[in-house]
């Protein structure tokens, strides 16, 4: 069950994504006693290193009434889960009290002096980092190869402050993903993450606001990175990690098959506790017994679009047998 992830060697491939669960040290110790080996500490953001918090509230109250939406774009610094000393004291609390893993996040969308923190975040102890680019094109003048060019130069600045293994998550929205992937991996990323969810806003039509909006993810949403590691494994020398709709053993195997190195959990650990990290470790060991795979290397990319008989079936042929096989339910 061993397995390799940015340089690691971690007793098995069932990671905890990023999330609040890991907001304090309480939080980590349960992941790790729960079975996690390894542990993604939630993200600190651009927003929250570049501005303290007396700036960005004053910055946040200039004009927030101009528009009736804006209230709602930001929240208020105080609500913020761990500002920046308090994250790099999480980061070397964990790794005092912690065997497993520590992976930290930053949450960026432009190059800038905030890159400086990852190397902080190397010196507090940080065995890794994920940097997680959350930026959505807005601007209708921008291109796409814009659009790359700002994750690559991010991904960058990030690289020239730290010597630890850094991966890059990823939403799937670019125009050539294949090639944005072989882009970020020739530019140093250690681990590319698949993939990133980009939460919708919804519209209260009474209050004339926006809402935030967040869902939590059902298996189903496995089928986009199950495709898109599947399509990569084997082209690319960086590791890859699975999240989105990570739910049951059958999820997590399929991802393996498909390429990825570890499979991540959040959504899962909400609905059932964190004890699903440990309960599905096993529930993967025991299905390879039965079915006589020996370790995880035989398994991995067992069924990626490399191994299998009929590569077009990840393309475009499967959408065209899709669409011809299905029957209504009328």
């Amino acid at each position: 069950m061993k397995t390799k992830y940015l340089g690691l060697t971690l007793k098995h491939p069932v990671v905890s994504s990023a999330s609040p669960l890991a907001q304090n040290i309480d939080g980590v110790r349960r992941l790790e006693d729960a079975g996690a080996a390894a542990i993604v500490l939630p993200s600190l953001f651009e927003e929250q290193i570049e501005h303290e918090s007396l700036h960005l509230h004053r910055t946040l109250q200039q004009g927030t009434e101009s528009f009736a939406e804006a209230t709602s774009y930001l929240p208020e610094p105080e609500r913020f889960i761990v500002g920046p000393e308090e994250y790099l004291n999480l980061i070397a609390q964990a790794k005092s009290m912690c065997h497993v893993p520590i992976i930290a996040s930053l949450n960026g969308k432009s190059p800038g002096s905030w890159a400086e923190y990852a190397k902080q975040m190397e010196q507090a102890g940080a065995d890794a980092l994920e940097l997680n680019i959350y930026y959505l094109a807005t601007d209708i003048n921008m291109t796409s190869a814009q659009v790359e060019d700002n994750y690559i130069n991010i991904l960058r600045a990030v690289k020239s402050e730290v010597k630890i293994p850094v991966s890059l998550k990823l939403g799937p929205y670019f125009s050539a993903f294949a090639a944005m992937a072989k882009r970020c991996d020739d530019a140093g990323a250690n681990g590319l993450v698949l993939f990133n969810r980009f939460y919708q806003p919804d519209l209260d039509i009474e209050e004339l606001e926006v809402r935030p909006h967040v869902e939590l993810s059902t298996s189903l949403e496995i089928r986009l990175p199950l495709r898109w590691l599947a399509i990569l494994h084997g082209n690319l020398k960086c590791n890859m990690a699975a999240t989105s709709g990570v739910h049951t053993h059958e999820d997590a195997i399929k991802l393996l098959m498909a390429g990825a190195d570890v499979v991540m959990m959040c959504s899962a650990l909400y609905q059932w506790g964190v004890r699903r990290l440990g309960r599905l470790a096993e529930e993967i060991e025991d299905w390879m017994g039965e079915h006589g795979y020996e370790s995880l290397d035989v398994l991995r990319g067992s069924m990626s679009q490399r191994s299998v008989a009929d590569p077009s079936a990840f393309e475009r042929a499967n959408y065209m047998k899709s669409l011809q096989s299905f029957k209504s339910l009328a």
